[in-house]
């Protein structure tokens, strides 16, 4: 079930965890994270391979994972473990968010979240009342409404386009740990589509390129191909004229 609430929406229900990844050294620079995986999201991008925390009809058939069996794991390997990243599905869809990132930092770990950006006002909260300490925003493509929704499986309206250049601006402006960056797909991003990214975000901390690998299904039907490393070595060659870009392998 789905409610508005101050122009945005959220799931009413309690944030439901779908997946949990217990050490990672990629997600949160230079931290050891543990990774939980939100279910539900209000895109449906061609190239995404979580479908089954995505696709109603596949979320159905994933197990739910208890809140509390997260934390009974990270209350136990407090000495290794230096933060908690939030991703999804999107996670900036639950209300509910909040509360379950102060209990990640009331324990002392870093809070990290993963977004689309598609719900501003929810981040400009976490960042105001000191909720998050790093946040990755996936930007899908060039900032062309046509491109964009494209990319993102047709569900794009012009409101969520708007607050999509809106969380950019909050996190270029904002004081929080943050990076933007890409996943790449050959079928759907052409170099240009990159170079366009990049100067959008002149000034951003850091924005990171990662090549599409083919990890089973995806929530798109059609077969999806990555670049190659030399085309990826000249797109952030352009890319550097504007903003600090990276590949992340």
């Amino acid at each position: 079930m789905i409610k508005h609430f101050q122009d945005k929406y959220y799931l009413v229900v309690e944030l439901k965890i779908g997946g949990f990844e217990k050490l990672s050294l990629l997600d949160y620079p230079g931290k050891i994270s543990s990774i939980v995986f939100t279910t539900g999201c209000n895109f449906r991008c061609r190239f995404c391979y979580v479908p089954q925390l995505v696709l109603p009809e596949k979320i159905k058939e994933t197990k739910e994972i208890p809140e509390n069996e997260v934390f009974s794991y990270l209350d136990k390997n407090k000495k290794l473990i230096d933060a908690v990243i939030v991703t999804g599905g999107e996670p900036t869809v639950y209300e509910d968010l909040p509360r379950f990132l102060q209990r990640i930092r009331s324990r002392g770990f870093l809070a990290g979240l993963e977004t689309n950006g598609t719900n501003p006002s929810m981040l400009e909260l976490l960042i105001k009342n000191h909720l998050v300490d790093y946040i990755a925003m996936d930007i899908k493509t060039r900032l062309d409404f046509e491109k964009y929704n494209q990319m993102v499986g047709g569900v794009l309206s012009k409101k969520m386009f708007e607050d999509i250049k809106q969380s950019i601006r909050l996190l270029l402006d904002s004081k929080v740990d943050y990076e933007f960056r890409t996943t790449l797909v050959k079928n759907l991003h052409s170099a240009k589509d990159v170079v366009e990214i990049c100067k959008s975000i002149q000034g951003a901390n850091a924005y990171y390129l990662q090549n599409f690998r083919n990890l089973g299904p995806v929530v798109g039907k059609e077969k999806l191909l990555p670049f190659s490393d030399e085309e990826i070595s000249e797109i952030i060659s352009e890319g550097k004229k504007y903003v600090n870009i990276l590949r992340r392998r």
